[in-house]
């Protein structure tokens, strides 16, 4: 499920606005993330390195995090591991994260318009729904479930 990498002038301007050069290893990285869509820094690096096999984890972390700083890269926690990272989309979701098969579905953040709004009203909390995960089951492992029972 990857997204599209920002416009190739946009980012290479924000990056050179803020100093920073477009290294090979900047554009592998945002290209393997926007290729992947959720992957895991362990996946972006393996991606980068069927092009660039000298790219090591720690460059790939370090990118991730300037990526991130710059806006190009977002990350999510969808379990215990290590988070993942995508293109930041105008289409803001809740990802539903299964814990049978590990499987990431995204749905229209208005699902969980009234939570946000419950929390804001009641806490003062302000959800970043962008991070926001609920994990379940999914369709097709709750019906294996069901025959199995």
């Amino acid at each position: 499920m990857g997204r599209s990498v920002p416009a190739a002038q946009g980012w290479q301007a924000e990056l050179r606005a803020r100093g920073y050069r477009l290294t090979a290893q900047r554009q592998l990285v945002l290209e393997a993330v926007g290729e992947l869509g959720h992957a895991t820094p362990e996946e972006i690096a393996g991606a980068v390195r069927r092009t660039a096999t000298a790219v090591n984890i720690s460059t790939v972390y370090r990118t991730l995090e300037l990526l991130e700083e710059l806006g190009l890269v977002q990350h999510t926690h969808l379990g215990h591991g290590a988070p993942t990272y995508s293109i930041p989309s105008d289409d803001d979701h809740v990802h539903l994260v299964c814990r049978d098969c590990g499987g990431v579905d995204e749905v229209a953040n208005s699902v969980v318009d009234d939570v946000v709004r419950r929390l804001s009203a009641e806490r003062g909390f302000s959800v970043d729904v962008g991070h926001f995960a609920v994990f379940g089951r999914c369709r097709a492992c709750s019906t294996r479930g069901e025959m199995s029972d």
